[in-house]
């Protein structure tokens, strides 16, 4: 029997809590949290735990937990409400953090005790043999940022800044001395019939501060990320760039302190937004300094500029980054049938884009910023995806990411609130999710609702991800390029990809046809490679997708092939 491989390959699953337990079937554009309901921490039972665990996945990412800006009314509850007129959606902004110690009171049963609803879920998450994600947001904050439960002896955001300075190394913010913030000219916040004495198209901030994504000025527009405010890292943006990293800066040491806080809790990863928007001078100092205390810590960076990949890695001590610019486009091509799309687009990202650091690159076909894959605005049906997602979890040692309602094919579809019906599922209003919650069943859990069809395409899921999980060559193996062993036989085109994952002990061939019709190929390993690999004469290959078997008489003729429209495989031999 071979012994059970080492893996260390993260496969992440991505939800958000607010969505994910939700049952409520209303979907009421710019619903109340009263009228469209809302997911809470605790609907994350040990039985949903289970049934994520055993699709494959290693990691839970719980997508919008820290508390963020709101519409919805806390303050019978001690919490300060926010002005509309600064909040995105009803339920708000994820990434308009108000305090970073803090959790989001939609997700609790019992207001008061939601932290400790959020550690019971962090302790049941590990008791069933997964590890947590959380967000750090650390380029922007909610314009309201306050914190009611920092830990004694924490001195607030912004609390001691010189507010008389557009730029002081010592500030948390930058400011528009003398100026008042104003709000965007024809924003609706809420939607015409929600009614508050804070909607008056007006928000106190004097001196404006600049906004996240980096307007010095004190009137961004709707377009904007209006509702943030840009946090200062020591670097003077009006005056060349030029930065103040030493000593270090008071605002560095304040987010240790918040990372920390949330890793004593148990919080095993951090996935952080926008890492290119701040400087890798501070993640190579924060990295280092937290793993020092908890050494099991994992940094994931959402980062799209591929030339400073090596920086954020080398530099900033990130264990992974996003690969959206490089794989996710090139799949996302290749499934909707573009023109020009060609599967060599997939080797130029791991023999340019990501050379050298491949194993680095976390691999998805949805997130919550991006298009569904069953909407209209990418490929209309969630079948089309199953080449790229056999790619994007099989090309490298590196993590997978699937998104909540994926596996079951949600379309994402009509207008939720601040919302537009744009194929992505809102992050920022009040919704059910209408094939997950078939999947949810009235919180049974069990897929009671989905077709034979989804029930299909789950199981599609759950083979491939075990099998990334489960295969030392997927998950701790070599990588072999074999298109240019294979572009000039019959039947090959620019819509096939095809490479060999192995290790010592372990051989597995990947096919996948992008085609939206069969293709027949003898697959032709080149000579080297069986050289290397020491092997000749007949062979038996298992699809571990199928369980289907495959024969040659003799492996130097190639292995001759049929796929299925929109199909791959798995052949181990």
């Amino acid at each position: 029997m071979e012994p059970s491989p080492i893996n260390n390959k993260l496969i992440i699953y991505q939800l958000l809590p607010r969505l994910f337990g939700n049952t409520k079937t209303v979907n009421k554009t710019y619903g109340s949290i009263e009228e469209n309901g809302s997911g809470k921490f605790n609907n994350i039972s040990d039985k949903a735990l289970r049934e994520i665990k055993n699709m494959g996945f290693t990691h839970i990412w719980y997508t919008g937990v820290i508390e963020h800006a709101t519409m919805t009314d806390y303050s019978d509850f001690g919490i300060t409400p926010d002005d509309p007129d600064i909040v995105k959606g009803r339920a708000g902004s994820p990434y308009a953090i108000k305090d970073y110690y803090d959790v989001d009171p939609d997700l609790a049963v019992n207001v008061k005790n939601r932290l400790g609803e959020y550690e019971a879920l962090i302790k049941r998450t590990h008791n069933n043999g997964l590890k947590v994600i959380m967000d750090f947001v650390p380029n922007h904050v909610a314009r309201t940022y306050a914190s009611d439960v920092k830990p004694e002896g924490v001195r607030d955001l912004g609390s001691d800044d010189d507010k008389t300075k557009a730029f002081d190394p010592k500030n948390d913010f930058y400011y528009i001395p003398g100026q008042q913030f104003i709000v965007p000219n024809g924003y609706n916040p809420g939607g015409d019939n929600f009614k508050s004495p804070l909607k008056d198209g007006e928000f106190d901030e004097y001196p404006a501060k600049a906004t996240g994504n980096d307007v010095f000025n004190a009137a961004p527009s709707i377009n904007d990320w209006f509702e943030t405010i840009k946090l200062n890292y020591g670097v003077d943006y009006q005056n060349g760039r030029i930065t103040h990293f030493e000593p270090v800066q008071p605002l560095w040491n304040k987010l240790y302190d918040i990372l920390d806080y949330w890793s004593a809790k148990g919080i095993d990863a951090f996935r952080c937004d926008m890492v290119e928007m701040v400087p890798f001078e501070f993640w190579g100092w924060l990295i280092p300094k937290l793993k020092e205390k908890h050494p099991d810590l994992v940094f994931i960076g959402e980062a799209y500029d591929t030339s400073l990949y090596h920086k954020y890695i080398f530099t900033g001590k990130f264990d992974y980054l996003y690969d959206k610019v490089g794989l996710y486009d090139a799949v996302k091509r290749l499934t909707r049938n573009e023109p020009n799309a060609s599967t060599w687009d997939i080797n130029r990202v791991w023999n340019q884009d990501t050379k050298g650091i491949d194993d680095h690159m976390l691999r998805f076909m949805e997130n919550h910023d991006e298009q569904r894959i069953a909407s209209d605005y990418f490929a209309g049906d969630a079948w089309l995806a199953v080449p790229g997602m056999i790619v994007s979890a099989t090309l490298s040692n590196g993590p997978v990411m699937v998104y909540f309602g994926q596996e079951v094919g949600e379309p994402a579809s009509g207008v939720e609130g601040f919302s537009s019906d744009d194929g992505r599922t809102t992050i920022f209003d009040y919704w059910g999710v209408p094939e997950h919650q078939k999947w949810v069943n009235n919180g049974l859990l069990n897929g009671g609702q989905l077709l034979p069809d989804q029930q299909k395409l789950r199981n599609f899921y759950s083979i491939l991800l075990n099998a990334a999980a489960n295969n030392e060559a997927l998950n701790a193996g070599k990588f072999w390029e074999l298109m240019l062993a294979n572009e000039h036989q019959s039947g090959f085109d620019q819509h096939l990809y095809i490479f060999l994952r192995y290790t010592d002990k372990q051989r597995i061939l990947v096919i996948t046809n992008f085609n939206r019709s069969k293709r027949t190929i003898q697959v032709k390993l080149p000579d080297d490679l069986l050289k290397q690999l020491n092997i000749n004469g007949s062979r038996e290959f298992t699809d571990l997708l199928s369980g289907a078997k495959y024969n040659t008489d003799n492996i130097n003729n190639g292995l001759p092939v049929t796929l299925p429209p929109a199909s791959g495989m798995l052949l181990k031999f």
